[in-house]
């Protein structure tokens, strides 16, 4: 089996990552794309490959929402078409660059690398929050597989051993409880509700009291890899109506890049120290990690490897098998279409 599943919304890039009028060059799924930034505020998302002599498209330049190849100047219009032939003749019509289909929202770049007769924009997961103000949006590349990434973020216990510095919780997640579900959508949710438990360390300033809380940990997963994370911390008895701060909802959103590294999207408050945070927690206590794993499994499938499975993996658990059950979808349908192909012939 592939180890991609092709019939999903994967994200590319933050907007603001393309420049206006720009082109940006980003590795994705193991192959180089270009997404330009179109004169009407639309996006193109091309091959990063000249189908002439192979070289990156990128080097050219955007004119007229057509890109040009620094070669041998063949220009391609957002369908990947030949429009453009410096030399006098006609552009050549068998001389195609090729496409995704690609979709704008929620500040994000979201692309389809499978059947584009399937592409269905209303298929991208709900980010609407992340158009929220005062948010800084960033992008980490992570050295491991986009499923050990999902791992991570799946299983949030891992907080009380790496994270005690930056935003542990206290130990209450020992005494919390842990829920599995699946919602209408499609989405799986793994949420640790802790109650009536000791606040974490950073709280007991806001607090000014004794007071205990209740507190909440809930992580919603979309595949491949799209993932929105809530904590909510509020005083314990009040129906979490007494909120010790606002609730927080934050993406993090995993794209492989190649089979061993992968994008990391995430957003934080619009500040140095957030900033500052945020690369602690993913660049110095996540990642040694995720990075120790890949080392160890090298390039040995992860269910080979026969890993221990405990009760808190189920939610992670549950998102592997789910791309499990993608893929084989998806190799049952190829071997259909081979099939049919066969019989035509």
């Amino acid at each position: 089996m592939t180890d991609y599943v092709r019939n999903l919304w994967y994200m590319a890039a933050w907007d603001d990552e393309i420049p206006e009028n720009g082109m940006l060059s980003r590795t994705l799924l193991d192959d180089k794309w270009l997404i330009a930034r179109l004169s009407d505020g639309s996006y193109a998302m091309l091959a990063d490959r000249c189908p002439h002599r192979f070289v990156p498209l990128s080097k050219g330049k955007l004119e007229a929402d057509v890109i040009h190849c620094p070669y041998h100047g063949l220009g391609f219009d957002r369908t990947g078409a030949c429009v453009h032939n410096p030399f006098p003749a006609e552009p050549p019509a068998h001389v195609r660059a090729r496409t995704m289909p690609v979709v704008h929202r929620h500040h994000g770049l979201w692309f389809w690398p499978g059947d584009p007769q399937k592409a269905d924009p209303a298929l991208i997961p709900d980010f609407g929050f992340v158009e929220r103000a005062g948010m800084s949006r960033s992008r980490l590349v992570i050295k491991g597989h986009y499923e050990l990434l999902t791992d991570n973020l799946m299983d949030l216990t891992h907080a009380e051993f790496l994270h005690v510095t930056s935003f542990g919780v206290n130990g209450s997640i020992f005494l919390g409880s842990q829920s599995v579900k699946t919602d209408e959508s499609g989405a799986i949710w793994n949420n640790w509700d802790m109650e009536n438990v000791c606040p974490p360390d950073w709280a007991k300033a806001i607090l000014q009291d004794e007071s205990s809380v209740d507190q909440w940990l809930h992580m919603r997963w979309h595949a491949p890899a799209s993932m929105a994370l809530t904590v909510g911390l509020a005083r314990a008895g009040t129906d979490r109506n007494d909120m010790v701060v606002p609730q927080m909802v934050n993406p993090h959103i995993i794209t492989p890049q190649t089979i061993r590294t992968s994008h990391y999207f995430f957003d934080h408050e619009a500040s140095e120290a957030a900033a500052v945070l945020a690369r602690q927690v993913f660049v110095d206590e996540d990642e040694p990690m995720i990075e120790a794993a890949q080392e160890a499994l090298g390039d040995m499938d992860f269910w080979d490897a026969r890993p221990a499975i405990l009760e808190t993996d189920a939610g992670a658990i549950r998102a592997r098998r789910r791309l499990m059950q993608l893929r084989r979808h998806e190799e049952r349908e190829r071997d259909l279409e081979s099939d049919r192909s066969d019989t035509l012939r």
